[in-house]
């Protein structure tokens, strides 16, 4: 939790049509700050602006609308910065990154506290655990279909990979068949890191199953996903 004191602030450039690992760079951003803890941090869209190749974007012109510049800034801690430093200049790519030295003279009041950042990921070789989650497609959280908020929190707490599975008829307690069809997201990964995200998911999922198998795995092959893939099928 930021305290008064010196402090950096961070603020980040990038383009509103750049991509990370197949999904815009600038929410990837956003959601890997938000589920490490950072203690605050704010999106904003330009309506015009012009980068190192000096092309001219403006909200005006039609054709370029989708090249807007977007900046993300936040303010932390120098040590809680230089951690996150190296995976933010990854997902950032060709845009840019500033600091700025800061004093926090009032510090934000305290806030119930989150989840620990999970350890990185490690490869996958024999003995892991297979999770299955299934809910409703109408299922929401925080006003985002739960399958893809569930998505982007197993994401930024570095799952191996996940998939999710849209069914064409079912029915579940308190469910009559035919109305809202079931979602099944299934992961594979350590059982430590499996159980990480459990918490998690407590809090996410009001209506629903979570089962957990072992399973072993024969080949796992870390590879940069497709444009618009999630990963390793599961």
């Amino acid at each position: 939790m930021l305290q008064a004191g010196p402090a950096q602030r961070v603020t980040i450039y990038i383009g509103e049509n750049h991509h990370y690992r197949g999904r815009n760079a600038y929410m990837a951003v956003f959601e890997f700050l938000f589920h490490h803890q950072i203690a605050g941090a704010t999106v904003t869209r330009g309506i015009a602006g012009f980068g190192a190749d000096h092309h001219i974007h403006t909200s005006a012109i039609l054709a370029a609308s989708d090249s807007l510049p977007i900046k993300i800034e936040f303010i932390e801690s120098p040590d809680k910065v230089q951690e996150i430093l190296p995976k933010l200049r990854d997902m950032v790519g060709d845009g840019m990154i500033a600091m700025q030295p800061t004093e926090i003279l009032q510090a934000p009041a305290a806030r119930p506290a989150t989840h620990p950042a999970p350890p990185p990921h490690v490869r996958l070789e024999g003995t892991a655990k297979l999770m299955r989650v299934y809910f409703g497609e109408e299922d929401r959280w925080n006003g985002k279909p739960l399958h893809e908020a569930l998505i982007d929190a197993l994401r930024s707490r570095d799952i191996a990979g996940a998939t999710v599975y849209r069914g064409i008829a079912g029915y579940g307690a308190g469910a009559q068949p035919g109305h809202d069809l079931p979602i099944m997201v299934s992961v594979v990964d350590t059982e430590a890191k499996i159980r990480d995200v459990l918490p998690l998911l407590d809090t996410m999922i009001q209506g629903g199953m979570v089962v957990l198998s072992d399973v072993e795995v024969i080949k796992y092959v870390h590879s940069a996903p497709a444009p618009g893939g999630s990963g390793p099928r599961s």
